[in-house]
């Protein structure tokens, strides 16, 4: 049995009950008129009731603190559906901690990364760097490699070699602010959590010196998860966290897949998942990354990353597929883009019906059909956002093809790409306006739309090479 088929320890044996003392927060966005008895909130979307007794064991504010079984399974259900995130009191503390530095031929990253960690155990992975690094510090571990095995066999090996039950990975292009673990290590006061991640933003020049790259990747970087915490689970909003910044418990590590070279992380957060542990993202965290500055290497990474999708296909199925969307809402979204009478006629047919089919559904909630038409309305504007990211960025190839021979579809193609750089511009404005895209619109619509390219070549890249288009098939459901 190799490392990788020896599962973390199985979570039927680990006591994941939540101990006194640990406090979860309701989000109140979930509640209406901010009234806890009804929560409609998750990913996916739900709706819980309250009882009263539930509600006796919350505060005004939407917090609730463990001293019981009742508010223990209470704070469990909240935190599992994601209508809650929790609150830790208390933690392991960053003695408990080591971080594992994966590094090739980046001496400098490495002395600048040791610089912000001072008093933190290291351990240094060198992966077969031309010129060998250097380290210096009592806390600090040199592991070198001879020849270069990647950055999953490179953050085995530093896991290996620690005797913490936590471990840290770092890449060596990244700064963490000096609370960064901190404020992570609280989470595992929830035994039931095996990863935590920061947020990870641009490590660069101001903004008013960056280039235009620059400014598109600081607001659009494929590592930053945006400014919102959350629970990570595959389909998500968050389905993953990357590797360059997550702190991890030993015994809940199940090791990167060694055989990947793009993707391990995805494919590291899912086996978590699967395997019936937790993974949280904590923006409070930061860690800055040193992000490439020049067109050429973002785009080129762009497309590696896109090569990941077919392992990931491979590996978790559904998990990895470019649209997920049920099938009368992918008839609605297809009528509507015919931009046609009768289209139009039979979207609408379908949203009032899913409408007024979740409308029964959320039953006694106070303003059920403000809910509905506000739930039914995001689903439809969610899959026009899938269609036009399958339009210009997974199934783009087809696209073009279709457009050389339909002047209609040429239209439908041009007008799509536009609005939707400009909505999404839009979105991140409005999600994150201290840090979100620093171009405006016109720039950053044609950074999208390149980034979008760059990866969907990669995407069929990597399904050629794997002869494989399982990561190009779309899942419909009933």
């Amino acid at each position: 049995m190799t490392a990788l088929d020896r599962p973390p320890e199985a979570v039927a044996t680990v006591d994941h009950a939540l101990p006194d003392g640990f406090q979860v927060q309701i989000d109140m966005r979930c509640a209406r008129r901010r009234d806890l008895r009804f929560l409609v909130g998750g990913s996916p979307t739900r709706m819980l009731r309250l009882t009263d007794t539930a509600l006796g064991m919350t505060s005004a504010d939407g917090r609730i603190e463990v001293c019981d079984p009742a508010t223990r399974r209470l704070a469990r259900r909240l935190l599992d559906s994601g209508i809650a995130n929790p609150r830790p009191m208390f933690g392991p503390s960053p003695d408990d901690v080591t971080i594992v530095v994966p590094v090739r031929d980046n001496q400098a990253g490495v002395d600048r990364l040791l610089r912000s960690v001072d008093g933190v155990k290291v351990i240094v992975v060198d992966d077969g760097s031309r010129t060998p690094i250097r380290v210096d510090g009592p806390d600090v571990e040199l592991i070198r490699f001879d020849g270069n095995r990647g950055p999953s066999s490179a953050r085995n090996a530093g896991a290996a070699a620690a005797t913490t039950d936590f471990v840290a990975f770092l890449d060596s292009d990244v700064v963490p602010t000096a609370d960064w673990l901190t404020m992570l290590l609280g989470h595992f006061s929830d035994p039931s959590v095996a990863i935590v991640a920061p947020r990870i933003v641009g490590l660069s020049r101001a903004a008013r010196e960056a280039s235009k790259v620059e400014r598109y990747e600081n607001g659009h970087s494929s590592l930053d998860m945006g400014p919102e915490e959350c629970s990570v689970v595959p389909g998500s909003r968050v389905p993953y966290v990357p590797s360059a910044a997550m702190v991890v418990r030993r015994k809940a590590f199940c090791q990167f897949d060694e055989s990947l070279r793009v993707a391990e992380d995805v494919d590291l957060c899912w086996r978590t998942h699967k395997a019936g542990w937790r993974v949280r993202y904590d923006p409070v965290a930061r860690v800055a990354h040193d992000h490439r500055s020049d067109v050429r290497s973002v785009l080129g990474r762009r497309r590696y990353y896109g090569t990941g999708a077919a392992h990931l296909a491979d590996r978790h199925g559904g998990f990895a597929a470019p649209v997920v969307m049920s099938i009368p809402m992918a008839v609605a979204v297809g009528a509507l883009l015919t931009r046609t009478r009768i289209g139009l006629a039979i979207a609408m047919i379908i949203v009032v019906y899913t409408g007024a089919r979740l409308r029964r559904r959320l039953g006694e909630l106070p303003d059920a059909p403000l809910v509905a038409t506000q739930m039914t309305g995001r689903a439809v504007g969610f899959g026009l956002l899938q269609a036009a990211g399958a339009i210009c960025r997974h199934y783009w190839p087809v696209a073009v093809l279709l457009a050389l021979f339909s002047a209609r579809f040429r239209r439908l193609a041009v007008e799509v790409a536009l609005v939707e750089g400009v909505v999404s511009w839009a979105r991140e404005v409005v999600a994150d306006p201290a840090s979100g895209p620093a171009l405006g619109p016109l720039w950053y619509t044609v950074f999208r739309r390149l980034d979008d390219l760059a990866y969907g070549a990669g995407l069929w890249q990597g399904a050629i090479a794997q002869r494989d288009l399982g990561a190009l098939r779309p899942v419909l459901t009933t």
